[in-house]
């Protein structure tokens, strides 16, 4: 009687201490979920805001760089791996149709008038 009293102690602690491990890698793994889920949704954002950044900047000189477009594709493919899209897909086609030369500069003629 005395070993099926300790054999029923020791099943109920093993249970006991697997259901609290259970329990807390359960919480461990929603708290490690909402990190990295808050950790995307930030780098999104960042990716985002380099785009649009970029967008403003390179549609007022009308033109963009084959090395800024580079940098920007990459940039975008990251933001898109990331679940981003809608707006910013526009915003980086805009900058990708942009000539990578700056456009020629209008010459006056010596009467004053543009060519």
């Amino acid at each position: 009687m005395t070993v099926s009293i300790i054999t029923s102690i020791i099943v109920w602690a093993i249970t006991g201490a697997l259901g609290a491990f259970t329990t807390y890698l359960g919480m461990r793994y929603k708290k490690v979920t909402r990190e990295n889920n808050a950790l995307k949704n930030g780098m999104q954002s960042l990716l985002r805001n380099n785009i649009i950044d970029a967008h403003d900047k390179y549609m007022k000189k009308k033109y963009c760089p084959i090395y800024a477009k580079e940098s920007l594709t990459k940039t975008y493919d990251s933001y898109h791996a990331l679940g981003g899209n809608g707006v910013v897909t526009k915003l980086y086609n805009d900058i990708m149709a942009l000539p990578e030369e700056p456009p020629e500069p209008r010459r006056k003629k010596s009467g004053g008038n543009e060519i």
